[in-house]
């Protein structure tokens, strides 16, 4: 397959200086790098052959022989860049890692981490997930919770070394001779499984990575507004690495307990009441929940309808990214009561019959769908 040109592929003139082609490489690298496009083939080949093009025109002298002579003055199609044998993804970063002047973390695929020029695999805790029951009063203003959990800890007086197998690299590396040049295959190292290091001294009761299950107080704190189904880490709870390293995350999944009288969607909260006919008729005053500890004083107006929604602003939960708080809705019901004394009977009886009671909507009443459709507006 044909070349690219590497001025094309960096996207420069023929004439552009060192530092112009330094910038365009980084700007290509970050572009197409591993870790900001995983799994994408197309990408790693256009990452590669961004650092070919670097890799030649960086150097003033292969940069001359590539401008009079081609690909043919570099090496033409064999070996990459003019190294023999090609360059593997650990050489690229090994040769040009400090361009990239810590816009990523790792080298490649989140996995090492430099020490004097070394690379030395870091690996991470796997992270445990427990779930937390909230009822509303908690929600409302948040809480702390601790809890006891069995997380797996570094032993005691362990002690490792390195793999013998990989030199502590955690990977393999095969060359392999084939009529197209050398081909290099990079695998897990099959002694250490990748983790670079083996037990050299294991405590009674660790497992062969030198790990042991320990119980553990951990201390949760839950912000206001917290919802079923949010999950909040606790940074470093989880498991521990085998050998050191970084510990895992401890992911907190929040159930929610259901309120008797008060109904959540979102951040609005929704309560019914009910009332007599009497105080419908000639209106009243109500003292209703807004949470455990706390309530409200309501008016309820003469004539008040059943179904009449009443809307108490800034009484929900408080939102999660900072926008207020949520409303309380109170849905009205008029009780209308199954048994009446013989005096109650009578009464109704005369007002039915007189007509001094009938029902007369005005035509201003509001149908069912308009009150829901007030609801959320």
């Amino acid at each position: 397959m044909t070349k690219r040109d590497y001025y094309e592929i960096l996207e420069v003139s023929k004439t552009a200086s060192a530092e112009e082609i330094k910038k365009a490489y980084r700007k290509q690298a970050i572009k197409f790098h591993p870790d900001k496009n995983p799994g994408d083939k197309a990408a790693e080949e256009k990452f590669k052959e961004a650092a070919e093009a670097y890799e030649v025109l960086s150097d003033q002298n292969k940069r001359a022989r590539y401008d009079q002579f081609g690909h043919a003055g570099v090496g033409g199609n064999g070996g990459f860049g003019g190294f023999s044998g090609g360059m593997t993804m650990d050489d690229i970063f090994e040769h040009f890692g400090d361009i990239f002047g810590g816009h990523f973390s790792s080298g490649f695929g989140g996995g090492f981490s430099r020490f004097g020029g070394a690379r030395t695999p870091q690996f991470k805790g796997s992270n445990l997930r427990v779930r937390i029951k909230l009822n509303l009063e908690e929600m409302l203003t948040g809480t702390q919770k601790t809890i006891k959990i069995k997380r797996l800890k570094l032993a005691e007086g362990v002690t490792s070394k390195n793999c013998p197998s990989c030199g502590g690299s955690g990977i393999q590396i095969q060359v392999t001779s084939t009529f197209i040049g050398q081909i290099q295959t990079q695998t897990t190292c099959r002694t250490c499984h990748g983790l670079g290091k083996i037990a050299d001294k294991i405590p009674p009761g660790a497992d062969t990575q030198g790990l042991i299950k320990k119980e553990e107080e951990v201390t949760i704190q839950i912000p206001a507004g917290a919802r079923e189904g949010i999950q909040l880490s606790v940074r470093g709870k989880g498991n521990d690495a085998p050998f050191g390293g970084i510990s895992g995350d401890l992911l907190v999944v929040v159930e929610e307990e259901e309120d008797k009288l008060i109904k959540r969607e979102g951040d609005n909260l929704h309560q019914e009441l009910y009332i007599s006919f009497a105080e419908a008729a000639l209106g009243t005053k109500k003292e209703i929940p807004i949470s455990a500890s706390g309530k409200v004083k309501i008016t309820i107006e003469a004539g008040t309808q059943s179904g009449k929604i009443l809307r108490l602003s800034g009484k929900g939960l408080p939102n999660l990214d900072g926008y207020g708080r949520g409303d309380m809705f109170i849905h009205i019901n008029v009780w209308t009561p199954q048994k009446l004394t013989p005096e109650q009977k009578t009464f109704f009886e005369h007002q039915l019959n007189s007509g001094e009671m009938a029902a007369e909507p005005s035509g201003k009443e509001k149908t069912f769908f308009e009150k829901v459709r007030d609801l959320f507006s």
